[in-house]
């Protein structure tokens, strides 16, 4: 790529706003450039499948709807859901044992679940 490509790149990631995929219509990228964009936003490789943003093992860690309304998520190493995150500012959060099982969880609404 040349400098003046990853230049312009680098522009769009730092001036998009989430919902990124709306955001992100006004440049008119293709599918392959929105994809680098986004990488870049979320620090990994990225593929693009409608309006959903999955991770190189396949976990969908963004999503938003034609209004707008968004939704992240992350996984830790062992692909289990860690945190839950909407447009509406809710959100959840989860820790897992040694064997994948669910120990705790607590959410924008105050509730708590602590199973260790």
């Amino acid at each position: 790529m040349n400098k003046k490509y990853i230049k312009y790149i680098e522009y769009i990631v730092n001036d998009i706003e989430i919902p990124y995929l709306k955001s992100i219509e006004q440049y008119g990228l293709k599918q392959d450039e929105i994809e680098l964009v986004l990488s870049k936003v979320f620090n990994q490789p990225v593929t693009i499948i409608g309006n959903n943003v999955y991770d190189s093992n396949g976990n969908q860690i963004y999503s938003e709807n034609r209004y707008g309304d968004w939704y992240k998520y992350e996984y830790d190493t062992n692909g289990n859901e860690i945190y839950y995150e909407r447009s509406d500012g809710y959100w959840e959060k989860y820790e897992y044992d040694t064997k994948g099982n669910q120990i705790y969880s607590e959410n924008g609404d105050g509730d708590i679940e602590d199973n260790r």
